[in-house]
């Protein structure tokens, strides 16, 4: 596949829908480029043609927001209430979308005066009605089965903060190949998260431990040295190569175990 090709897929892909004309400008190139790179793109099914636009025919593999938040859910308050010990009043923090960062939020309303920037409106909706907090809503397109925005605008509003931790989730974690998502897009807002965090905290429930049939083929970014791994059961031994110089915290007497 072309550059061309390669970038129009990929905005168009993150994005949801994009205009000929901006995607002229993302690329530098003439509206009568991005007509003829994209249109095999639209024959063979990657995209849609609508007036003057494009549009993903990408379809989430992950199953709907609320689904997930009733999937392993005791296990999911545990590492919530174990995240928000983590995370002091005061604290300015990055959440991603995930059903687990959904319950970080709740369990994260019992602090006070936090800065919070997140590209979940659920996450935002959640915080933004405790006195004392300033969210920043990151997007302002949000996909239909989870309210996550990664819009141009979620990428500016993410790069422009500072912020003392990042929570971040995945949809399996294999050991060798690290944490994993079903989505490009969402290794970007962990690019860009992780870059302008003091730390990072990755939320992941046992379930993501075990292969699945769906298996996610996109790794998220590497964790670093003194980087947290908050979850429900200690990981089998085969995953202490991934989580070497790691803590990981686990909900039993709130051990935090470092590798």
């Amino acid at each position: 596949m072309s550059k061309y090709k390669t970038q129009i897929l990929h905005a168009v892909d993150m994005r949801g829908t994009v205009s000929v004309i901006e995607l002229s400008r993302m690329l530098g190139v003439s509206d009568q480029t991005i007509r003829r790179v994209s249109q095999p793109l639209v024959e063979s099914g990657n995209l849609s043609k609508v007036h003057g636009a494009l549009v993903s025919n990408r379809t989430a593999t992950d199953p709907p927001f609320l689904a997930r938040m009733n999937l392993n859910r005791d296990a999911k308050v545990a590492i919530a209430k174990l995240t928000a010990n983590i995370i002091p009043d005061n604290a300015s923090v990055a959440i991603d979308t995930g059903s687990t960062s959904g319950f970080i939020a709740q369990a994260l309303r019992t602090k006070q005066r936090l800065t919070v920037v997140t590209n979940s409106a659920f996450v935002a909706s959640t915080l933004a009605i405790i006195p004392g907090n300033k969210v920043s809503m990151a997007g302002t397109q949000l996909r239909d089965h989870d309210g996550a925005a990664f819009d141009r605008s979620a990428f500016d509003v993410i790069e422009r903060m500072q912020v003392d931790y990042v929570v971040l989730s995945a949809s399996m974690v294999d050991a060798e190949r690290g944490f994993l998502v079903h989505e490009q897009c969402e290794v970007d807002i962990a690019n860009a998260m992780l870059k302008n965090a003091a730390q990072a905290i990755m939320a992941v429930d046992q379930s993501k431990f075990i292969p699945q049939d769906r298996r996610p083929a996109l790794r998220q970014p590497a964790l670093k040295n003194g980087n947290i791994v908050v979850t429900d059961s200690n990981p089998e031994s085969k995953f202490d190569t991934l989580m070497q110089g790691i803590s990981v915290v686990i909900p039993r007497s709130g051990v935090v175990r470092q590798t």
